[in-house]
């Protein structure tokens, strides 16, 4: 009988401590969104020789929208949990000599070494779930770092290359001159080798102007690369490196 009314008080402590205890955790979050504009590219680290100049960069709506999850530890360190839902886009143009390629022209393959000028169209919408630690300078200044992990649901890598020559198979291959209309340069979709999930860090700053809006700047670095490591039809590793900015609203 003793043991049951020991098991009775027990039980009956926590149920009277857990809510106590999950209301101070719930209280002592705080809730925010985020909208932001992403500004970059993918690319690799470090301008290779093949990439001669970058004739256009196009701006391209990549847009940021989330929520995060923030708590104190102390009145300097804490903790951000998000998710966010964010389109990483470029358009480029580029002069290239002697890049490696695989394209279609005619309804033919086409692979070898192209010299002359290369598009590119690139188009990731994700879920991405940052993980930082944060430390506030200032009562309204708050710095932020830490990992990243990023769900593509919608993928786009392609593009052509035109006004310039294809030599197939390596540098003294035979010699395809590809123009500049829809019918004579060399088209390439590589979308479906991208990878679905991309991991990298992340680092930031908030500032608030007012008592629930602020702005935010951050700088996200892939590690890695956007395709699968058994793609080689482009040799160096393209890594998406991005800057955001944007405007937060606090819910408490």
């Amino acid at each position: 009988m003793n043991s049951h009314r020991i098991i009775s008080s027990l039980f009956l402590l926590v149920l009277t401590v857990l809510p106590i205890r999950a209301t101070a955790l719930v209280d002592s979050l705080q809730c925010g969104f985020r909208l932001g504009y992403n500004v970059g590219g993918t690319a690799p680290v470090g301008m290779p020789a093949t990439i001669r100049s970058m004739n256009s960069y196009v701006l391209t709506p990549s847009f940021c929208i989330g929520a995060d999850v923030s708590r104190q530890f102390n009145r300097r360190w804490g903790l951000v949990v998000g998710v966010h839902l964010e389109n990483k886009g470029m358009n480029i143009d580029a002069t290239v000599k002697n890049y490696h390629i695989e394209i279609v022209r005619g309804g033919q393959r086409l692979e070898g070494m192209f010299t002359g000028n290369n598009k590119t169209k690139v188009e990731q919408w994700m879920f991405t779930l940052p993980v930082m630690l944060s430390y506030t300078v200032a009562q309204d200044l708050c710095l932020r770092f830490g990992p990243y992990a990023s769900y593509v649901v919608s993928r786009d890598f392609s593009g052509y290359a035109y006004d310039g020559r294809l030599r197939v198979g390596n540098p003294t291959g035979p010699m395809v001159e590809l123009g500049g209309d829809s019918k004579t340069r060399g088209s390439y979709d590589f979308s479906s080798s991208l990878r679905r999930m991309q991991y990298g860090v992340l680092m930031g700053a908030d500032w608030r102007f007012g008592r629930r809006w602020g702005t935010f700047i951050d700088l996200s670095w892939g590690l890695t690369g956007i395709f699968h490591s058994s793609f080689d039809t482009i040799e160096q590793t393209l890594y998406p490196i991005y800057g955001t900015i944007g405007l937060t609203y606090r819910m408490k």
